[in-house]
């Protein structure tokens, strides 16, 4: 016997249903409406609000059955019912969440992005921070809010991706018997810089250019360099000129175990500056890691993997003296790490957002930081040159004379090929 769904009256007839007994006939409609108007009918007939726990279990399992709502669903809609003693669909009144970042917004962070070579998520929030409070640049007002989240999800929206494309190797050492081989204690103090080499690579046979990379431990500030060859005569004058472009004073000079550091010429000359040398222990990746991360966020972002002939060693260091070491020191944020010790004595590195600053900013953070400055150095020599052009000036700049000197370069190879 089948029973049609509007002739049940009572609910041994539902039990029955469920246990496989009894076949009722009824079909489900996609509307919504006439869901809503069988389960308020169903729910009117029985008195739910009045019947006993057992059976209200039976009808909400038969609800579910010939309804397909999951049983949250199912039992928001009952408590609406009891409540408001009908259901009716309510009306969506909203299209959607309201756009807060217009495309011009993203036009102006893919401008940023292009500008300063894609940086992370915390350095494009400071750097819209200080295009709007510092450079009052009012059209980074609405950036200079977003969260380094939402950074992201920008850079993954049509509008960003649209008109923005992008796309991104390393030594064995050998150890000599000079230089100590331990990790360099800064006491939180500036003048201990870590230094590295990179290869600009080979073709047909032609060694590229060598780009040195020091970084202070502390306040992050970089010099970068280039040099022809990485033999004493040419490695000597550049390491030279390198430590006196550091505005404070060097204690500490840590290294790999690569030759060209770890030689008797370059222990002289850092014995006669009175700077102690270190270099990296066997199995302590982290000893210089600092560099290594530099390299692929400054000197790999700049100068790319391409071979650049040894010849342009004086060509390059015009640029990164007066154009690179200027800007990733005086107007690219840096995060910098909070030591936190738990109940166990392990250490633990946090970064926040509010520590980020430029290395320069960093520097001037110190108490009584004069101290550490080279002598005929000022804050006030130093505050002039930081503050003769904003971050994006000065990305920009940079923008432009890179793309100058790759024209040069790659024009004159051609007209020598």
């Amino acid at each position: 016997m089948i029973m049609k769904l509007n002739k049940v009256k009572k609910i041994a007839e539902l039990s029955s249903f469920l246990d496989g007994s009894q076949s009722i006939a009824f079909s489900i409609s996609s509307n919504k409406q006439e869901r809503y108007q069988t389960i308020s009918s169903l729910l009117n007939r029985f008195n739910y609000k009045h019947l006993p726990r057992k059976d209200k279990g039976i009808v909400i399992q038969f609800l579910l059955k010939i309804t397909g709502y999951s049983r949250q669903q199912l039992e928001r809609l009952i408590a609406r019912y009891k409540s408001e003693g009908v259901l009716i669909p309510r009306q969506k009144t909203v299209s959607g969440f309201e756009q807060k970042y217009t495309a011009a917004d993203i036009n102006l962070l893919v401008e940023l992005d292009k500008q300063h070579d894609t940086p992370n998520g915390f350095m494009v929030k400071k750097l819209c921070e200080r295009a709007y409070k510092k450079f009052n640049d009012s059209n980074y007002k609405r950036l200079s809010e977003i969260s380094v989240a939402h950074i992201y999800n920008l850079r993954k929206s049509s509008t960003y991706r649209n008109n923005r494309r992008n796309f991104e190797k390393t030594k064995s050492n050998r150890g000599v018997k000079i230089g100590e081989r331990r990790k360099p204690v800064n006491k939180g103090k500036p003048g201990y810089i870590r230094i590295d080499t990179v290869h600009q690579g080979d073709l047909d046979g032609q060694k590229g250019v060598y780009h040195i990379n020091a970084v202070d431990e502390v306040t992050q500030f970089e010099i970068v360099a280039s040099a022809e060859k990485i033999s004493e005569a040419y490695l000597l004058p550049v390491l030279e000129m390198m430590l006196s472009e550091f505005p404070f004073k060097i204690h500490n000079f840590h290294s790999d175990n690569g030759s060209e550091y770890v030689n008797k010429t370059v222990a002289d000359l850092l014995g006669k500056l009175l700077i102690e040398f270190t270099k990296s222990r066997p199995r302590k990746s982290n000893d210089n890691a600092l560099a290594e991360g530099k390299n692929a966020a400054i000197v790999r972002k700049t100068f790319g993997y391409s071979h650049i002939p040894q010849h342009y060693a004086k060509t390059l260091n015009e640029f990164n003296q007066n154009v690179l070491n200027p800007y990733i020191n005086y107007h690219r944020p840096c995060l910098y790490p909070t030591t936190i010790i738990d109940s166990k004595g392990k250490q633990k590195k946090i970064y926040k957002y509010e520590d980020m600053m430029t290395p320069y900013d960093k520097l001037k953070s110190f108490d009584n930081a004069a101290q550490y400055l080279r002598n005929g150095v000022t804050f006030e020599q130093l505050d002039d040159f930081a503050n003769a052009m904003s971050d994006n000036e000065a990305a920009q700049l940079l923008q432009t004379e890179r793309q100058k000197l790759f024209r040069t370069i790659h024009e004159t190879t051609l007209m020598s090929a």
